[in-house]
């Protein structure tokens, strides 16, 4: 029999029941680098954290930022230079003037320049349409004017 931590004696039995419910201290495991590569963008190396995917610009950690609607502004005031005109261009502008009270809030958020971008974008579709309103009202007024001229003159 030996002596027990508590007093006393046990029996092996016992002694090695006791032992084995006793945790087992843990030898520090390394851990393993986690690599991420997000889509067009070069690999980084994490260690020891869980990777997370946070609104932001590159290198602030843990700042975010709400979302806006500042792909969808670019993408409908885009949509206007190929051919949609204003019919997609204002509502670009509409949402881009929204993106940008948003962004204006938040100094440094990341979608700042893409606001900007359809609103400037969206103001040129509606100045070219607005250029070939008139320029079609004066040219075919023009023609107009010509044609009754030389209708009266008989000729």
């Amino acid at each position: 029999m030996q002596p027990t931590d508590r007093g006393g004696y046990a029996t092996d039995h016992v002694q090695q029941f006791h032992k084995a419910q006793q945790p087992v201290a843990q030898q520090p495991v390394a851990q393993q680098p986690v690599t991420q590569q997000l889509y067009g963008q070069p690999a980084q190396v994490i260690v020891g954290v869980q990777p997370s995917v946070m609104a932001g610009s590159p290198g602030v950690v843990g700042v975010g930022f709400p979302a806006t609607s500042a792909v969808a502004a670019l993408v409908l005031s885009i949509l206007g230079i190929v051919g949609c005109g204003c019919c997609t261009a204002i509502p670009g502008l509409i949402i881009a003037n929204n993106a940008l009270v948003i962004t204006n809030q938040y100094p440094g958020h990341p979608d700042a320049g893409m606001a900007k971008a359809a609103q400037i974008i969206g103001w040129i579709v509606v100045g070219l349409a607005i250029a070939f309103i008139l320029f079609y009202v004066i040219v075919g007024g023009g023609l107009l004017a010509m044609g009754i001229a030389s209708e009266s003159t008989g000729g």
